[in-house]
């Protein structure tokens, strides 16, 4: 938290330690809402310090009026992009200070209900897309979050929780749907707890209305499960059954500790040939890692990658909108988007509609492709496991761990959190080391020293 709220540029102090502790409270209030990330929340607290620093109001100005006197002073000296953020860091500020002052006030909902708890399914569905897109959730994370709403709002139609044809938005109605997967539709654990998730957002954070403890819905208990792990030997089988791009992608996820998306999301820039290093942008919980870049994989990739430059500069001449690009860098770089560095290392071979801005662009390559190659190489090879992409990430922690590769240097490469999430591949990696030996029988092996 220190370094969110620290601001070390020469010339500007610290605010008194009443201000910083609030500050500190407030750094607190955007993580844990989810309203901005820890890279940006720097930059949101840095805007409302300034904004504190500035002279005092008139005793009559409102907040309106001194948000105003405060952009007014910060336009000429700074971008489009950065006076939107900085107006949006003293929005929040300034929500976030009137419900200290009024505890008893709670947040305002995104979508107000009806005197019969009712709202109109497009309002609530369009609610709740803005904030997932506000508190910056990956577009996969917003898809599966708007298709369960979309099957609650139907659920509680067809289950006759509505009134005017409009569902009737409750916290019975919420338990009673999930509920209704684990003992009707028998849904498995890992889908339930995501439908859980996806409307505890929908109730809490966009209705604003309170769930109870929910000890009134039956949720699932998910048991410990041994992930599918390939030999050694299967998995040269399974590539060498595979050619082109989709050997290459899975040749990195098995040799780097890939997920699928991350493969297909690899930008030009996050190569490093010459430390044999792999740069993970955004993976799962909005989080970057440095992996490793399988020597043998060099040459190949090298070769792709020309044949990808020809295809950038195909998309230069045709003056294609260029690629999408993380967060707000469209707007603080404009032109990052066209330049080679920021484009795909597995590029899609069609344009496609950006589903956020509504442009045509070039997208990474789809891993649906990517799923049905492997899919195809392990029945060519003959190998009798359920296996797909990512059982190459399981095989490559698992045979990282045989070979004698420490487990927190194994964590740190595939990128999880805790080190109880790695240690499940200790379980399988029993299985692929050779079996102990007796010391009795090690003795015996051993050659007899001749006495001088």
């Amino acid at each position: 938290m220190n370094n969110i709220i620290a601001d070390h540029r020469p010339g500007y102090g610290s605010l008194a330690a009443d201000a910083e502790r609030l500050l500190s409270s407030f750094a607190d209030h955007l993580l844990r809402e989810r309203l901005s990330d820890e890279r940006h929340a720097r930059f949101l607290v840095r805007w409302v310090r300034e904004y504190l620093r500035q002279p005092s109001p008139h005793p009559s100005a409102t907040a309106a009026d001194t948000l105003r006197a405060f952009l007014d002073r910060l336009e000429p000296s700074v971008a489009t992009w950065q006076l939107d953020q900085a107006r949006k860091a003293v929005e929040a500020w300034l929500a976030w200070r009137g419900r200290q002052h009024d505890p008893a006030t709670p947040p305002a909902p995104a979508v107000a209900l009806a005197a019969d708890g009712t709202a109109a399914p497009d309002a609530i569905l369009a609610a709740t897309e803005q904030l997932l897109r506000v508190r910056h959730y990956s577009y996969r994370t917003e898809q599966s979050y708007m298709a369960w709403v979309r099957r609650l709002l139907d659920y509680l139609v067809a289950s006759g929780r509505a009134a005017n044809g409009r569902p009737v938005l409750s916290a019975e109605g919420y338990q009673d749907f999930i509920s209704h997967l684990a003992t009707r539709l028998n849904v498995s654990s890992s889908t339930q707890n995501q439908a859980f998730g996806a409307l505890l957002f929908l109730f809490r954070d966009v209705l604003r209305l309170d769930v109870g403890d929910l000890a009134g819905a039956v949720r699932a208990k998910r048991g410990q499960r041994l992930p599918t792990v390939l030999s050694v030997e299967e998995v040269r089988r399974l590539l060498g059954g595979m050619e082109g791009p989709p050997r290459l992608m899975a040749e990195l996820i098995y040799g780097a500790g890939l997920r699928v998306m991350e493969c297909c999301r690899l930008r030009v820039k996050d190569l490093d040939f010459d430390l044999n290093q792999l740069v993970v942008r955004a993976g799962k919980g909005d989080k970057d890692r440095i992996t490793l870049l399988p020597e043998q994989v060099v040459p190949a990739l090298r070769d792709h990658l020309e044949r990808v430059r020809t295809l950038y500069e195909q998309d230069r001449k045709a003056q294609v909108a260029g690629v999408a690009l993380p967060d707000a860098l469209d707007r603080k770089y404009p032109n990052a988007g066209t330049e080679w560095a920021w484009f795909w290392v597995f590029p899609s071979r069609i344009l496609a509609l950006d589903p956020r801005t509504n442009v045509v662009r070039r997208w990474h390559a789809s891993d649906s492709s990517l799923q049905k190659a492997v899919k195809e190489a392990v029945q060519r090879a003959q190998i009798a496991k359920p296996a797909g992409v990512h059982t190459l990430r399981h095989s490559f922690a698992t045979h990282m761990l045989v070979n004698g590769v420490d487990i927190r240097h194994i964590q740190d490469l595939l990128g999880h959190a805790h080190v109880e999430t790695t240690m499940i591949y200790t379980h399988v990696a029993k299985g692929l080391r050779a079996p102990p030996r007796s010391p009795l029988d090690l003795l015996r092996a051993a050659p007899a020293r001749a006495v001088p």
